[in-house]
């Protein structure tokens, strides 16, 4: 593949080439413009990501579309991310007009296979299946679901009707949606039971502590509405929920699961907000009634309050699943070491070795605490001229590269993402995928070359994974501001994978993600006078600010790398709230910030850090280095209050 196909296009290209075709058919499709874009289609003619625009023209008049020319378009662009995206759309309106003859035609050709709604509709195109597994395969697929999709609920009431699928998982959807704060979940499930309940659910979504106020006598038919009335309270207020929970009439009328249920969501709630309480909430409920969200919340709050007890009870009671997510595999060791049973050791060094590696936090402290450090690793085999060339002559990774350069990122990464993606069938294997992540290192589309690299299992090149674009500015700026050049790299690497033009729905910007404002404030702070709002899309404008603005985290909360991270991603004000409480390891702290994406965030930032600086160095590492103890601020070190 030449340079010159990836590169940018010129200025006159950009105005009246293929490039401004592809921008307006955009436009068009997102306004659903059929014309315009049925217009635009033969100027693509011939064209790299002719597939792409012809996409747009027939996707915006599917519904009117014949079957014939909906398969023609599949025949002329067979093996393609666009000839599997459409049929996944068409499949959808398929199952909608539940026309299932064209459907099993078409479902037995899906190669993507990872649309929940399809695969919910798959259900209802084979009414002969066995009962038990229909329901066992909606279970799932219907509980995960976060929005009202026709789909799955439609295989929902086929089943009931049935009488293949029981109540009881249709009220666990409606409490889901109570939950969440999803009313449209939790009407359309309860509809299916009675369809006069919908209005009984708004009412007790809108004021839930109104409507058990006003019940005099609780009717078998309607406690399970006061469960929901309860879990809608619990989650406006965990507090008056749990009182209401321990009048006697509540006790006696709701099952056990029931209550256990409530008192599950009353205890997620109140170890949200790090209550001490939280603990014991979670003590109310019969833990074989608590699902797995409700029982990681069970072990984070006892890990605040060292209880290791009930961390090795609530692990235990977790689906395997989850149970062997490198987070309770490692907290179950802790657990089993802590509590000195009879072959504790044994199996706690058995479930660490498991987790035991280079990338992850988790991974990393199970390889610390079996006395191992984060070192260089050996590379992989140089990837042969044919492995290269089988790469760069890939026609769908060919679209991506150039939709990514000429301003279409999202249609690039979705294309890429279905080339490269080990579960498709017929997917690429190790070798193959580093040879991809080779080819968007070396036309430096970062992001897909460290993603596509984290794909390998056997075959692990360090030096994909993380790179280190744009070195001589970072380590010059991170050793003048005094930080360490691996937290900036650990940092950069989660905030944008090293996209200079990265914008984030709220607007922040560039290698480091700054906001708007904040680039004001750490501008003027810095003394950097003749700073303009626009001058934080350049690079190394992004860098000085966003070293500066960490640098001053950083020192504001004495030195603590997750405790400055965490305020540089959900801002100071919440860590300075969520240190106070009990002195805790860095860790458990970590596992304890009530937002996910934060968490998440926090974690990765410090393994980054680690591995980064293994790599920047040539020297082991440990983890453990960058995770002091974080407890309340010490009384003679007052906070940066104007910290934004």
């Amino acid at each position: 593949m030449s340079t010159a196909l990836l590169g940018a296009p010129t200025a006159a290209s950009a105005q009246s080439g293929p490039e401004q075709t592809l921008q307006d058919m955009r436009e068009a499709f997102r306004k659903k413009d059929s014309r315009a874009l049925s217009a635009a289609l033969p100027r693509l003619q011939g064209h790299l990501l002719e597939p792409l625009g012809a996409y747009w023209e027939l996707r915006v008049r599917l519904e009117s579309a014949s079957p014939d020319e909906i398969r023609a378009f599949m025949s002329r662009w067979a093996g393609s991310y666009y000839e599997d995206r459409l049929r996944n759309d068409w499949l959808l309106l398929l199952g909608r007009r539940g026309d299932w003859d064209n459907f099993r035609l078409e479902q037995a050709q899906y190669r993507m296979n990872d649309d929940r709604e399809v695969q919910c509709y798959a259900l209802l195109a084979d009414p002969q299946g066995p009962r038990a597994s229909a329901a066992e395969t909606l279970r799932p697929l219907w509980l995960g679901q976060k929005e009202a999709d026709e789909g799955c609920a439609s295989a929902a009431r086929a089943l009931l009707q049935r009488e293949a699928l029981d109540v009881d998982t249709v009220w666990q959807r409606a409490r889901l949606g109570m939950e969440s704060g999803r009313l449209r979940v939790a009407t359309q499930a309860v509809s299916m039971l009675d369809r006069q309940w919908a209005a009984t659910v708004e009412e007790i979504y809108a004021n839930p502590a109104r409507y058990l106020e006003k019940l005099t006598a609780l009717r078998q038919s309607t406690k399970e509405l006061v469960t929901l009335a309860l879990v809608r309270l619990a989650i406006k207020d965990h507090e008056e929920a749990a009182e209401q929970l321990g009048k006697l009439r509540w006790r006696t009328q709701l099952t056990d699961e029931e209550r256990s249920w409530v008192w599950g969501v009353i205890g997620r709630q109140a170890a949200l907000r790090l209550s001490p309480r939280a603990l014991d909430y979670f003590n109310q409920a019969q833990e074989r009634y608590l699902n797995d969200e409700m029982l990681a919340w069970k072990t984070r709050a006892a890990l605040r309050s060292a209880d290791w007890k009930q961390v090795q009870g609530a692990i235990a009671q977790m689906s395997e699943a989850q149970r062997r997510d490198p987070a309770w595999s490692y907290w179950q060791a802790r657990a089993l070491l802590a509590l000195q049973g009879p072959d504790h050791e044994a199996q706690a060094r058995a479930l660490l070795q498991r987790i035991a590696g280079s990338t992850g936090f988790y991974e990393q402290l199970a390889q610390e605490a079996l006395g191992q450090a984060t070192a260089v690793a050996s590379v992989p085999a140089p990837l042969s001229p044919a492995e290269k060339a089988a790469a760069q002559h890939n026609p769908g990774l060919q679209r991506a590269l150039w939709a990514i350069a000429n301003g279409l990122r999202s249609e690039g990464v979705r294309e890429w993402n279905y080339q490269t993606n080990l579960h498709q069938r017929g997917g690429m294997n190790d070798r193959e995928l580093l040879a991809a992540a080779d080819l968007a290192c070396q036309q430096q589309v970062w992001d897909r070359c460290i993603n596509t690299s984290e794909r390998t299992k056997s075959e692990i090149d360090y030096s994909q994974r993380f790179p280190t674009p744009h070195r001589e500015q970072v380590v010059r700026r991170a050793r003048e501001v005094g930080l360490d050049p691996a937290y900036v790299y650990g940092l950069i690497r989660q905030e944008s994978r090293f996209i200079t033009e990265a914008r984030s729905g709220v607007g922040a910007a560039g290698l480091m993600q700054v906001m708007p404002a904040t680039a004001q404030w750490t501008a003027k702070r810095i003394g950097l006078s003749d700073y303009k709002p626009h001058q934080i899309a350049e690079r190394d404008t992004n860098i000085l600010i966003g070293t500066a603005y960490l640098k001053l985290a950083l020192d504001d909360f004495e030195g603590s790398m997750p405790m400055a991270a965490a305020a540089y991603n959900a801002g100071p004000g919440r860590p300075r709230v969520w240190r106070n409480g009990p002195v805790l390891e860095a860790p458990v702290w970590i596992e304890n910030i009530p937002f996910t994406e934060t968490r998440d965030y926090v974690k990765k930032v410090i393994a980054n850090t680690t591995q980064y600086a293994a790599l920047l160095s040539g020297q082991p590492q440990r983890i453990g280095s960058r995770l002091a103890a974080i407890g309340p601020r010490l009384g003679n070190l007052p906070p940066n209050a104007d910290l934004p």
